[in-house]
C-alpha cells in the first residue's frame, strides 16, 4: 500500500507482553515487520528521553535531518545507566536480581487487570486492552474533568485528566496508570474512592449499572 507502519510505544515497552517487550510481544509479532518503533524512557525506565527504532538507512536519515537529533542535548551518564539496568532487570539478565524483572512484569499484568474490571463492575465505562498498565475511563462532559481531578487530589489519587484537542471533545477521559508496585490495598481504596466520586458527578454509564438502577427504580 506503499505507507510506513508507524508504532508509538510509549505506554507499552517495559510493560506489555510476556516479555514486556511491547505490542509486538504482546502480540508475538516480529519487530522487523514494523517500520518504525518510538518509545519513550520516562515510563517503565524510570528516566528521561526515548528512542526511534528502524532500518539502518531511516536512522542515518533522522540523525541527519532531524531537529530533535541535531540541536539536543544527548542523554546523561546516571540517566543511560538508569534505562540499561531497567533494561537487563526487565530481560533478566540482571544477576543480582535475575527473577525480579519478570516478576514485575507478571504483578503489573495482575493488578492492571484486577483495577480495570474493578471500574466496569462499578459501572464506569473504561478504554483499552485487558491487561494494558494505562486504564482511561470516560467522563465525557469537559466541565466534569477538573471536578473529577480535584476530587482525586483530596484523596491523595495521582490521575492525568486528558481532554480535547488530545481527543475528541466530547470523550474526555481520566487516565489511571497502574504500577507493579500498587497493593491490593491500594488498589481496593482507589476503586472504593473512585466510585464515591462517580456517584457524585453522575459517571457511572456502563450498561450493567444503567440496567441495575432501572430495576431498582421498577
Amino acid at each position: 500500500y506503499k505507507f510506513y507502519l508507524y508504532v508509538d510505544e510509549a505506554h507499552s515497552v517495559g510493560a506489555m507482553g510476556k516479555r514486556g517487550r511491547g505490542i509486538c510481544d504482546h502480540f508475538n509479532v516480529d519487530p522487523r515487520e514494523v517500520d518504525i518503533l518510538m518509545g519513550t524512557f520516562t515510563k517503565s525506565f524510570g528516566a528521561a528521553g526515548g528512542y526511534i527504532a528502524g532500518s539502518k538507512a531511516l536512522i542515518e536519515h533522522l540523525r541527519v535531518n532531524s531537529y530533535a537529533a541535531v540541536y539536543a542535548e544527548a542523554m546523561s551518564v546516571p540517566v543511560l545507566a538508569q534505562v540499561s539496568s531497567s533494561m537487563r532487570m526487565i530481560m533478566g539478565e540482571d544477576r543480582e536480581h535475575a527473577l525480579e524483572g519478570q516478576q514485575r512484569l507478571d504483578q503489573l499484568a495482575l493488578n492492571s487487570k484486577y483495577f480495570a474490571e474493578g471500574l466496569k463492575k462499578l459501572g464506569f465505562m473504561t478504554l483499552g486492552d485487558p491487561g494494558s498498565p494505562i486504564v482511561p475511563l470516560l467522563l465525557f462532559n469537559p466541565a466534569k474533568m477538573p471536578a473529577f481531578s480535584r476530587e482525586c487530589l483530596k484523596r491523595n489519587i495521582a490521575v492525568v485528566v486528558v481532554s480535547y484537542p488530545a481527543t475528541p471533545i466530547i470523550t474526555g477521559r481520566v487516565r489511571f496508570c497502574i504500577s507493579a508496585s500498587h497493593t491490593r490495598e491500594d488498589l481496593d481504596y482507589a476503586l472504593e474512592q473512585v466510585s464515591e466520586i462517580g456517584d457524585k458527578l453522575m459517571l457511572k454509564f456502563h450498561k450493567d449499572m444503567i440496567n441495575q438502577d432501572t430495576k431498582k427504580l421498577k
